[in-house]
């Protein structure tokens, strides 16, 4: 694996965890409680990022974009995860 995708890989987590974290401040300061379950779907949508991750990685280099992307989706939503227990 190349530097450029663990950076592209890298800046996709960080800002995905990001936005999620500044999501639920925004929410906390107006006042609004937390949704009942919202890890777990979390955790849902980051297990299917990863496995279409797994997948992509058989399609060849032509897309290797996609699996960036695919990957740094399926790592923010662990770490948010992990923040957030």
């Amino acid at each position: 694996m190349s530097l450029l995708r663990l950076v592209r890989i890298g800046a996709i987590c960080t800002g995905i965890t990001w936005l999620f974290r500044l999501s639920h401040e925004a929410g906390v300061a107006r006042g609004n409680e937390e949704v009942p379950g919202l890890l777990a779907a979390i955790g849902v949508v980051s297990l299917l990022f990863f496995i279409r991750a797994l997948l992509a990685e058989f399609q060849g280099p032509a897309s290797d974009l996609q699996k960036d992307l695919l990957w740094g989706l399926t790592a923010g939503g662990v770490l948010t995860i992990l923040i957030r227990l």
